[in-house]
Parts: C-alpha cells; structure tokens; sequence
C-alpha cells in the first residue's frame, strides 16, 4: 500500500535528514553559517523529494490526508532552508523598504518553520506507522 523507497533513495533520504540536522546544529551554533545554511537546503531538498516519492496507492483517506500534510511540512522544511540562506546573505531584504520592516517580518523566521514542520513530521510519522500496523493487524 505504501510504496517503499529502493536502497540508492533510502539513502538519500537518510543522508538528507542528517545534512538536516547537520546544517540546522551548526548554524545554531554559529559554525560556518555562510556554508552550513546550504548544506540544510540541500538536506531539505533531499528529504523532501525521497519522503514526495513515497506515495500511498490505497484507499484509506486517513492515510491520504496524513500524507497530504506531510507533503505540507515538506514544503515547510525546504521554505526553512531558504529563509536560513536569507538569514544569513540577506537576499530578501530589497523586496523590503527599510531594515527594520525586514528584521521584523523576516529576519530569522527560519526557526518558526523549522519547528512547525518538524511538529508536523514527527505526528503524521507516528500516525501513519500507527494507521498501517492496524491495517496489518486487521487484514
């Protein structure tokens, strides 16, 4: 019911999750943000992409809606990843008319993204294992 990924998009969307985590942690900590802040949207591609590629082909509409939002905080982790690149080389400060309205409206929302996404993973993660193992229980 679940199409499952081959061994070569496994690994990338393991090797995303980690340059995920990898990028996020060192930017945090201030460590190479010019470069770290790539290395998370390239992560955020990857994962998103391979966990896109992972379609569900039944019936069930719990699963389809769960699926349907983990296809949201996808959207949400690669817009994260894009906000932390802004974050840091400030590309969408021109769109604004002066520094401060950029700061406020902004500057560093990354996190706030980040957090929701992640919420959002983590719940349609469990929920989905949860809906399949009854699945599998009742068939």
């Amino acid at each position: 019911m679940m199409k499952q990924l081959n061994k070569i998009q496994s690994v990338i969307f393991l090797l995303g999750g980690a340059l995920m985590v990898i990028g996020a942690g060192c930017y945090v900590a201030m460590w190479l943000r010019g470069i770290v802040c790539w290395v998370f949207l390239i992560g955020a591609v990857m994962f998103s992409l391979m966990q896109t590629m992972q379609i569900y082909t039944g019936t069930d509409t719990t699963l389809k809606r769960l699926k349907n939002i983990q296809g949201l905080a996808s959207v949400f982790f690669v817009v994260a990843g894009v906000l932390m690149a802004d974050s840091h080389y400030h590309f969408f400060q021109p769109m604004f008319s002066n520094y401060a309205d950029y700061i406020e409206i902004l500057y560093n929302k990354w996190v706030v993204l980040l957090l929701i996404a992640a919420v959002i993973e983590v719940y349609t993660t469990h929920r989905i294992d949860h809906e399949l193992s009854k699945k599998n229980i009742k068939e």
